[in-house]
């Protein structure tokens, strides 16, 4: 990377020199609802905790705000707090449906967006769209309630909350002087055609960390301190709380200084649950002020908040700020930890520096080839990435069991979720699919997180492969924890190939080759490979049962589930996800192998269970069935019974797809480095052409001898690309199909269920929310199959050519069908020629206004012939892997 200000920065906080990364967006954007907050008796998580008992319940698993902002263990949190002056209740988190509230699962139900970020969050910034009048909290469930699955979500913009353009768009920026000395910019832009009125209550709370045990312990305290300065100066110290007890060395913030510019009234209240609003208890809190207090007192008018000018909730309260129609109001104000006699001087003139070294970070990061409309893409979508970092505060033994002894949680919460993950207890920064989606992390989600993130943060990157691996995440037996509702299921292994990409990203940046990073990793992937084998290989035979894997409700059934007739479900996919895993550890074990030549022998066994995979997969050892099928080209999964037969499942998906994903290029002069290696490669060649004939492919091109390891040879390749690129089949407008539209007019039918292609929401649900894997696109299958595409256009060149029954008749190469697809995906967030985004579809605010078609949402996933963005809407995570297309194919 260039050695710019940001360059440097990052350098600084790898070495220890400077802690710029202590401070950060690492708060949730909602902590309702969520399995860390759920102690009821059958875990229904989504109706223990709700959005209008949020404001009353002090969370004990971590905050949650518009516009977070906190220090690495979230003792003390920003956030910023509005009020229109007609909603019933104060503005603090964001709003949204969960499953049994909504037609296509949970879903955010506000307009925000991450407009900007730097790897260091030495420049931030936030924008939320809010509503001048009431905000339609009922009519967005009752409207959602009532639609059939067959019709789309019904959004804000459909209330016509923002017609006439009656709204704020409110931006929020960060800027760092220092690494603990920050800025913070407010901005609200009154865009509607009168003047207007708006409450801005920027607030700081101490997460608690007190009330939990069987005796409350001491907590910090907030309290106001006389200044000489025409403005409001809050001392914010933690000196006197407990601390953090679980750490392996102390820490503590001490005393910092929150100045904010004159005009502001400062309110005092208590982070504690309100018992008599939650619970219909005599009493209020402990302290007799709660975390709604400040609620209670502006919208009621009740006395509410302390008088004392102390608490260990704080804001500063701008009420009736009134703006013109087309003008902005800004406030100022910036958190400390030294005392200051001038505080507020020089604060636009910092926010201008570090946003002005942000444009120098990024357009050392932007490809030569992008336009200008890519670049945004691609810088918005990093920032979408910085930003949805969070604190993950878990313990899952003392969920189970609880904080108080005498107070246990209900005792079936054990039988619920998670019993066996007692070992589990995280304090981590770690990269969110989203931070309003439960939130929680992500096995398969983390891994391709972290491909784009390493664009901008390798070290940020690598660190978060590491902590899954970690002894306080991987399960003893090897296993890596899926995600929060139920660590046990079963993710697609990735991990391996994430660490793998991330090792050489980072090597060839920085010129550092992190051997250290890559085998502490190996050495943790080789016990999820063993968990791996013994769990979903279960009669060992090189054909695996991964079960769910990710694509929810691609299938008639939910794969989760064991059948109850004691058959078992052979998997095209699991098998193909475990031919990908032992090429990935394959060729870490030959880069380690550079310096310890031990690794030599890891490398040969996984390139032998490579071959056993390639070779069962198409004859099941033997069996009367596989899971290749001649008859159509392509792969499919096996219902095998318990007499002997078999059902085979003739569903176009990725399923028929993944196998493809087993592939690697090894040439003859990389592998002589390895003496040993080579000797056992040539054996495997001579002595059992049986297995290797259908999995290996030696030929000799421009790189000299090449071996193609891959789970089909030439002429399956080609039957496969040619479904691939047939536009009445996987290619869509822009991308890979995740079902063949094939099912549009043939649904595949079994045991009275049926699949059809579907290119946008699903219609029925097997497991989980929004997901749907039925026709949609999805970015991180399509990227791996481009990945896969280019190394097969290394070994075959041009030899393959695809053809295309279309009326361009658009016919290709290996390479030309990676390109294809980069280009297509990369096509739905650009603007056309006529200056629309795909990702937007029909809704006309986002495409003309100028205030809106050029913030981008990053959706979960998006319809197959229309481009538009589904599913949740800030899943910046793995679609942020838009960032490193535009990366590959614009050099």
């Amino acid at each position: 990377m260039t050695q710019t200000a940001e360059q440097r920065r990052l350098d600084n906080d790898r070495l220890g020199l400077e802690p710029w990364r202590r401070w950060g967006p690492y708060v949730s954007e909602r902590s309702w609802g969520t399995v860390r907050e759920d102690y009821s008796h059958n875990g229904d998580a989504w109706g223990f905790l709700t959005h209008d008992q949020a404001r009353s319940k002090a969370y004990r698993w971590g905050e949650d705000g518009l516009a977070g902002f906190c220090d690495r263990y979230q003792l003390l949190v920003f956030s910023l707090c509005l009020w229109n002056r007609v909603d019933p209740i104060l503005k603090e988190r964001l709003y949204g449906l969960v499953p049994s509230e909504a037609n296509h699962g949970e879903d955010v139900k506000e307009c925000y967006y991450y407009l900007d970020a730097t790897p260091t969050h030495s420049y931030m910034k936030y924008l939320y769209k809010y509503p001048q009048t009431e905000f339609p909290y009922q009519q967005l469930i009752d409207q959602n309630r009532h639609r059939s699955r067959e019709k789309g979500e019904y959004e804000l913009l459909d209330t016509g909350i923002f017609d006439e353009h009656r709204y704020w768009d409110v931006y929020v920026e960060f800027a760092k002087i220092d690494a603990e000395d920050i800025v913070i910019r407010i901005e609200a832009f009154n865009r509607g055609p009168e003047t207007a009125s708006l409450d801005i209550i920027p607030q700081f709370c101490f997460r608690n960390t007190w009330a939990w045990g069987p005796e409350r312990h001491s907590s910090p305290r907030m309290q106001l301190v006389p200044i000489e300065k025409d403005l409001t100066c809050i001392l914010v110290d933690d000196s006197q709380g407990r601390g953090l007890t679980n750490l392996m060395s102390p820490y503590s913030l001490g005393p910092r200084y929150w100045y904010a510019q004159r005009g502001g009234k400062p309110l005092f209240t208590d982070n504690e649950s309100n018992h008599r609003r939650l619970y219909g208890q005599d009493f209020v809190s402990p302290t007799g002020y709660a975390k709604d207090g400040f609620h209670e007192h502006i919208i009621h008018g009740k006395p509410a908040v302390r008088t004392d000018e102390t608490g260990t909730k704080a804001c500063v309260m701008y009420d009736n700020v009134t703006v013109e129609s087309g003008q902005s109001c800004v406030l100022t104000m910036r958190l400390s930890d030294k005392q200051l006699d001038d505080p507020l001087e020089g604060v636009e003139r910092w926010v201008k520096t570090r946003k002005s070294e942000a444009d120098e970070f990024y357009a050392s990061i932007h490809p030569p080839k992008a336009t200008a409309d890519e670049c945004l893409v691609q810088r918005q979508a990093l920032s979408g990435m910085i930003w949805t970092k969070q604190i993950y505060l878990f313990d899952v033994d003392k969920w189970l069991s609880g904080d108080n002894v005498s107070d246990p949680p209900p005792e079936s919460r054990h039988r619920i979720r998670n019993s066996h993950w007692k070992h589990l207890n995280s304090m981590r920064i770690l990269s969110m699919p989203d931070k309003w989606e439960y939130p929680w992390f992500a096995a398969w989600d983390l891994a391709f997180h972290c491909v784009p993130l390493a664009l901008v943060d390798p070290e940020f990157a690598k660190e978060q492969l590491w902590l899954l691996l970690f002894e306080q995440f991987q399960h003893p037996n090897g296993q890596i924890p899926a995600y929060e509702w139920e660590f046990s299921d079963l993710n697609p292994p990735v991990h391996a190939w994430a660490v793998w990409r991330v090792y050489n990203m980072d090597r060839l940046q920085t010129g550092r080759a992190d051997r250290l990073f890559l085998e502490k990793c190996f050495h943790k992937l080789l016990m999820n490979f063993a968990w791996w084998v013994n769990k979903v290989d279960g009669e060992g035979n090189n054909v695996f049962e991964g079960g769910f894997l990710g694509l929810d409700n691609i299938t008639t059934f939910d794969r989760s589930i064991p059948p109850a007739d004691g058959s078992s479900l052979k998997q095209a996919d699991a098998t193909g996800w475990m031919g990908m895993y032992c090429l990935n550890l394959m060729r870490i074990a030959l880069e380690l192998a550079k310096e310890n030549q031990a690794y030599v022998g890891l490398a040969t066994k996984f390139l032998e269970h490579y071959v056993y995979i390639g070779s069962a997969i198409k004859n099941m050892g033997g069996r009367n069935f596989n899971l290749w099928s001649q008859q159509d080209g392509l792969f499919y999964d096996v219902l095998c019974y318990p007499d002997g037969t078999y059902h085979r499942f003739r569903l176009r998906s990725l399923v028929s797809l993944i196998p493809l994903y087993a592939t690697e290029r090894l040439e003859e002069k990389w592998i002589e480095a390895f003496p040993l290696f080579k000797a056992n490669f040539d054996w495997l060649l001579r002595n059992r052409q049986s297995l290797v004939q259908s999995c290996i492919t030696t030929m000799d091109n421009q790189f000299g001898r090449v071996h193609l390891l891959s789970l089909v040879d030439a002429s399956q390749l080609q039957r496969i690309l040619t479904a691939m690129w047939d536009p009445n089949e996987f290619r869509s407008p822009f991308g890979l199909r995740s079902l063949s539209k094939y099912h549009q007019n043939n649904p595949y039918c079994f045991a009275g269920s049926d699949v059809e292609y579907e290119p946008a929401e699903t219609k029925m649900y097997l497991k989980g929310g929004n997901s749907n894997w039925r026709g949609p696109l999805w970015f991180p299958t399509t990227f791996l199959m481009i990945e896969s595409l280019r190394k097969l256009a290394k070994g075959y060149e041009d030899a393959i050519q695809i053809g295309s029954v279309d009326a361009e008749n658009c016919s290709t190469t290996l390479l030309g069908m990676a390109q294809g697809y980069a280009d297509r995906m990369i096509s739905m967030f650009v603007r056309e020629p006529g200056g629309r985004r795909a990702i937007f579809g029909n809704r006309e605010l986002m495409q003309t206004d100028p205030n809106w078609r050029d913030n981008l949402l990053f959706h979960e996933y998006f319809n197959a012939e229309t481009g538009e963005g589904l599913g949740a809407c800030h899943q910046t995570g793995w679609t942020g892997l838009v960032a490193s297309l535009i990366d590959e194919w614009r050099r």
